[in-house]
């Protein structure tokens, strides 16, 4: 990844922070013993290398970026709640993600699909229409295997700062 590249991921992870919950899900732990929010970023930062080398011209990068780091924007304890309002949490955190994402974000089309369909095959009739979507419902699998695997998980700087960022905004994030 370039230093320009670098640099557009992480005001990306800047300009969400700002402006939503993003931090609240450092609370939560996702898989082993990652949170979420290390999660997301770290769906996030392997979506946007993934697409640099299938040839980033051909993707949306900013909305996979975003798409990815919202994808699991649900924002409760799935190990505490694991039957929340929609339904069992596996098919339906990607339902309560987009409604969170969409009451603090206007959402591209493409945006949603990622969110909504990141599930798949789980979810069997929310099949990804964009190839951001299908990059992001591989690389969250990927990702989550690692996770329950692994005792030291993302000891990637880029992961990590943009981790700190998101941090740093939790007081003064506004919605």
């Amino acid at each position: 990844m370039t230093d320009t590249q670098k640099k557009r991921f992480l005001k990306i992870v800047t300009e969400l922070a700002r402006t939503s919950r993003l931090s609240s899900q450092a609370g939560y732990t996702q898989h082993g013993n990652t949170s979420c929010l290390l999660h997301s970023i770290a769906v996030a930062y392997h979506c946007y290398k993934w697409a640099i080398k299938l040839g980033e011209h051909r993707f949306a990068s900013d909305e996979l970026i975003r798409g990815a780091l919202l994808h699991d924007y649900f924002l409760y304890d799935w190990h505490y709640n694991a039957f929340p309002p929609n339904g069992l949490h596996g098919f339906s955190h990607p339902l309560t993600a987009w409604q969170n994402a969409s009451k603090d974000f206007k959402l591209t089309e493409r945006e949603a699909d990622i969110i909504r369909k990141h599930m798949f095959p789980l979810t069997i009739t929310k099949i990804p229409k964009y190839r951001e979507s299908v990059i992001i419902t591989l690389v969250d699998k990927y990702c989550s295997l690692y996770e329950v695997f692994s005792r030291n998980t993302y000891n990637i700087p880029l992961i990590r700062q943009a981790e700190k960022i998101i941090l740093k905004n939790k007081d003064t994030a506004v919605i």
